[in-house]
């Protein structure tokens, strides 16, 4: 995917670039920054569920064909009025699959993420974790080549962020590749391969995490990873 000067602008107001952005290959880039950053609407802008104000974004195949192998994951995850087992066949109906078929790959992801016991429950009344893992069960079982994730676990406890990790290491071991924003700083650590750090809606940084977290370049992203006040 090759991003060309891509902007977002609201009002008059530019939101999100002028941003030149180059992806590609397997693993997991996390986009970092302050609130504000323009994190939500870059992966957005690259997902296609906000309308580019300028530039273009290029993918190797036809822009509907990369559309139908990416899916997005949403900070507050989007639960239909319909129980587990229904959520998650939904996706799988809606591309042709069989009933019986669906049934069986529903059953089996609840089981990967540890929703099995609540397959005929109401979604809607799950707790935050279980409809995290839900909407990423939801988002995977269509097995994505592209897996857009917005603060995935934000709000979530130690032991819900750990399951929810797990799930997304399991997904890029498999061949899926990641791009999520997060402001947990041990979350990055953990999950990157490369970062992208968002200040004023503008890309101040862009590389492999092991050189961004040792020997980040600019002032504002140092002063990002000791935790200072960055505007």
């Amino acid at each position: 995917m090759q991003a060309k000067a891509i902007e977002s602008r609201s009002g008059g107001q530019r939101l999100v670039g002028p941003i030149d952005l180059t992806l590609d290959g397997q693993g997991a880039t996390v986009v970092m920054g302050p609130n504000g950053a323009g994190k939500t609407t870059l992966l957005q802008l690259l997902h296609g569920t906000a309308r580019l104000s300028a530039g273009e974004i290029e993918w190797a195949c036809s822009t509907e064909k990369a559309r139908h192998h990416q899916a997005f994951v949403f900070q507050r995850p989007v639960m239909l009025r319909r129980t587990v087992l229904e959520n998650l066949i939904y996706p799988l109906r809606l591309r042709g699959v069989s009933k019986a078929e669906a049934r069986k790959d529903a059953e089996e992801w609840a089981n990967r993420v540890g929703l099995e016991p609540l397959l005929g429950r109401a979604a809607p009344v799950l707790s935050g974790g279980e409809q995290q893992k839900l909407a990423l069960a939801r988002a995977l079982i269509c097995k994505p080549k592209l897996l857009f994730l917005d603060e995935p676990c934000a709000a979530l406890d130690g032991r819900a962020t750990r399951e929810i990790e797990a799930i997304l290491q399991s997904a890029k071991s498999t061949g899926t590749r990641l791009i999520l924003s997060t402001h947990d700083l041990g979350q990055a650590r953990r999950l990157a391969d490369d970062v992208l750090f968002l200040l004023g809606g503008r890309l101040q940084e862009a590389g492999p995490a092991n050189v961004f977290f040792n020997l980040p370049e600019t002032a504002e992203a140092q002063a990002f990873l000791r935790g200072d006040i960055v505007e």
